[in-house]
């Protein structure tokens, strides 16, 4: 059924052409503030001679709970008859004055409110009226089961014209004081939202109609949308409507005013509603938006308004139950549905990686609310509306599920994405990867929300086992419990790795190449080791096998670069028959110089961007050149003729060393741009 569809009315409310042709000619100084309650309504019997007496003396003021008394000795007397009690079953005769009399007297009060300045919804008004109004409707059942009787015909047919004329009076209050309390909190400033609509009888509701959003946004903290004062005059006029038969008018009227207040709390909450092709359409950072703001509305929703609705459906629907719980269920429903619309709609947009992390805070909105939708809407067996309306927990339950089809697939196509990035551009500087930057803080942000993706994988990929490609990783240190989501993380990882050493076999300096390596090892194995939440899916033995990679990349570089370096620094072949073979010894110094002055120029332009690991890097090569060129250095520089020769082949100090070693890995632009392709 859809939430849109008026409910169809049962009565007409024409009763406004003609009343006052209707109306008899009386003071219209009655009131019901000036007059006393007198204690028994019954006339005595007038004798028969004293007739023209009486004509002749002036009749006391008739009012309106005096003639209610003459009405309720004749309800009674109804009553009787219908029960049987007093032996007789002949219907009474209709004391026609007095019905007219009473009747004329309930359209005055009705028309004073109506045209007066004091309104029910400002000023309040007397309980009597619809004490009054209670009798009009008895009054009307009463007559209705003896209406067979030609003679009773009139007074039927006028009791129930002012019983129908009432109702529209009550109806028409009974919207003023659900509109004008939610009107006032609000601070409407259309002035159409202040038009009083006609009664429910003469026309159909529109559930669409559009309500002005206040000016100023509200909080998520629930407030009464009305006083208690309101609320059980709310309750007077709805247990008078429905018990004169006009239930369905009256919760027309309610179930209008309550979803439009509805509609009115979700403008103020920044939510606006829109159709899924609107949302199919929409820009990736505009849907974002209208996510975090959906959020808000929906949480707000089912935890302050649904809530309050149903304090409010109880009090004013007091000692009803049947219809309460009936109005509260549809506007629950048609509130939710309204809200899931949209959630819908985002599990049929586009999928891209992006979107998970929003896809994510829509299910975990869902799946956090249950408790209270549990508890607002219990299972009560088969109900009378099961038919026509969609239970609001299948719904939220279906749509749920859809999100987290959505959430899996998106994260699985992280794999095909690391798989298509096959750039054959190298890093300048062997700096970290763009694809390891995105891929690592990727996977880093969606474990914190590792409970949320554990349930969705346990959910949609409870029925796969472990695969050779994730090498089982997903057992959670081989316990047995196979985790899906932490397969498919570590597979991500894998993936990850694989392309980053094929991506460094595009360097031709195989130094460079290593470097490269413990770059984006470094970088990965640094955000796993900050993240409790991806460390513990990984596993120790994975976080333990990647620094062992990152030693053996250290190793291989050192190796590449330095080792031929301190192969100059060798004491091999330079003695020959006991003495120093000086031109020998001149050559291994021009080489060391040369050598080491590539290095500097080369490796002064990498980039190493994680401070620890440039650290390590010159540390380490301090450790193994300074110490074996000033040990050569000492015992060879003595061989060199002082003076232009000292100076030609001895450039460098071990101090001059030291501090040209800690420019290395700084990523010196002048130096980059002399050396683009390595």
């Amino acid at each position: 059924m859809e939430c849109n569809q008026p409910l169809a009315p049962r009565k007409s409310s024409s009763f406004s052409a003609g009343r006052d042709e209707k109306r008899r000619e009386i003071d219209r100084n009655l009131s019901l503030g000036t007059v006393k309650v007198e204690q028994g309504h019954e006339r005595k019997q007038r004798r028969n001679e004293e007739t023209i007496q009486e004509e002749e003396e002036e009749e006391p003021e008739a009012n309106l709970i005096t003639v209610s008394g003459d009405i309720d000795n004749f309800l009674a007397v109804l009553l009787a008859v219908g029960d049987g009690r007093d032996g007789r079953h002949e219907p009474p005769e209709i004391p026609e004055s007095t019905i007219e009399k009473f009747v004329v007297l309930v359209e005055e009060e009705i028309a004073m409110y109506e045209t007066g300045d004091e309104k029910w919804s400002s000023g309040g008004a007397e309980p009597s009226l619809l004490d009054a109004i209670d009798r009009v409707s008895k009054l009307t059942t009463g007559l209705r089961k003896i209406s067979s009787e030609p003679k009773y015909q009139q007074a039927v047919n006028r009791s129930g014209t002012v019983l129908h004329q009432a109702m529209c009076f009550l109806e028409d209050e009974f919207h003023s004081l659900l509109q004008d309390a939610r009107t006032k909190q609000e601070a409407v400033s259309s002035s159409s939202s202040k038009t009083k609509p006609q009664p429910s009888f003469s026309r159909l509701y529109d559930f669409d109609r559009h309500v002005p959003p206040s000016s100023e946004p509200s909080s998520c903290k629930p407030s009464p949308a009305y006083t208690p004062e309101a609320v059980e005059r709310l309750h007077r006029i709805a247990d008078a409507m429905i018990s004169a038969g006009y239930d369905a008018e009256c919760c027309q009227v309610f179930a209008v005013a309550r979803r439009n207040a509805f509609e009115a709390g979700l403008l103020s909450l920044g939510f606006e509603k829109v159709s899924i092709e609107d949302v199919l359409k929409m820009a990736w950072e505009s849907l974002e938006t209208e996510i975090a703001t959906w959020i808000k509305a929906f949480r707000h929703t089912i935890t302050a308004s649904i809530s309050a609705e149903r304090e409010l459906c109880e009090a004013v629907f007091a000692g009803h139950r049947a219809i309460s719980d009936r109005l509260f269920r549809t506007l629950a429903h048609c509130a939710i549905i309204q809200l899931l619309t949209f959630a819908e709609a985002v599990t049929m947009t586009k999928r891209s990686a992006e979107k998970l992390f929003k896809v994510l805070d829509i299910y975990e909105a869902m799946r956090d609310v249950m408790p209270t939708v549990d508890a607002l809407l219990p299972d009560e067996g088969e109900q009378e509306e099961s038919s026509i309306l969609v239970d609001p927990k299948t719904e939220i339950s279906s749509v749920r599920f859809r999100l987290g089809e959505a959430a899996v697939a998106i994260f699985c196509e992280l794999e095909s994405s690391i798989k298509a990035d096959n750039s054959k551009t190298p890093v300048p500087g062997g700096g970290v990867h763009p694809l390891t930057r995105y891929v690592t803080n990727y996977l880093k942000y969606a474990c914190e929300y590792k409970n949320t993706l554990d349930q969705v994988f346990k959910e949609h990929r409870h029925s796969e086992k472990p695969s050779s490609t994730h090498d089982n990783r997903g057992n959670n240190g081989g316990n047995g419990n196979y985790n899906p989501f932490a397969a498919q993380l570590g597979g991500a990882m894998d993936l990850l790795h694989s392309n980053l050493e094929s991506k460094s076999k595009l360097y031709r300096d195989l130094a460079l190449s290593n470097i490269f390596l413990m770059n984006n090892g470094r970088y990965v194995a640094k955000k796993v080791k900050g993240s409790p939440e991806i460390h513990q899916l990984l596993g120790e033995t994975w976080y333990r096998k990647r620094s062992s990679d990152l030693r053996q990349y250290h190793k291989n570089y050192q190796r590449e670069t330095w080792s031929k370096l301190l192969a100059c620094l060798r004491d091999d072949g330079l003695q020959v028959k006991g003495s120093v073979a000086k031109p020998l010894l001149k050559e291994r110094f021009k080489s060391f110089n040369a050598m080491f002055e590539d290095i500097h120029k080369a490796q002064s332009s990498w980039v190493v961007s994680d401070e620890q690991l440039q650290s390590e890097l010159r540390v380490s090569v301090s450790a193994v050149v300074v110490p074996a060129y000033r040990s050569f250095l000492g015992r060879f520089s003595q061989y060199l003729d002082p003076g232009r020769q000292t100076e030609k082949y001895i450039k460098f100090g071990a101090e001059d060393l030291e501090n040209l070693i800690d420019e290395l890995f700084d990523g010196n632009p002048s130096s980059m741009a002399s050396k683009r392709r390595t």
